[in-house]
């Protein structure tokens, strides 16, 4: 998807796609646009090789391609490739990973 993209993240930066606004609430009420909140979940779609150590060394991130994640409300800085928008963030703005 990355490479689709033209665009590889560095480090512990991580390429985020969102999942979908809900649409309805739970009592089948209609949402409008103006009411929506950006949902904090989303799928990654690129990491980078992993964090750098002061003595150099890459530490793996625990987050990969694929994995569905839950960030903060503030997380990550909004980009937009062909025609879709994505987050860059840090591994770190992952609050947790969805099972």
């Amino acid at each position: 998807m990355a490479k689709e993209l033209g665009v590889r993240p560095l480090h512990d930066r991580i390429l985020v796609r969102r999942m979908a606004e809900e649409e309805k609430t739970a009592g089948g009420l209609f949402i409008p646009d103006t009411a929506k909140e950006k949902p904090q979940r989303g799928e990654i779609v690129a990491t980078g090789k992993g964090r750098v150590t002061e003595d150099g060394k890459v530490l793996p991130l625990e987050v990969k391609s694929g994995d569905k994640v839950l960030f903060s409300k503030y997380a990550g800085t909004e980009i937009k490739f062909s025609g879709e928008e994505f987050l860059m963030m840090r591994e770190e703005d992952v609050l947790g990973i969805i099972q």
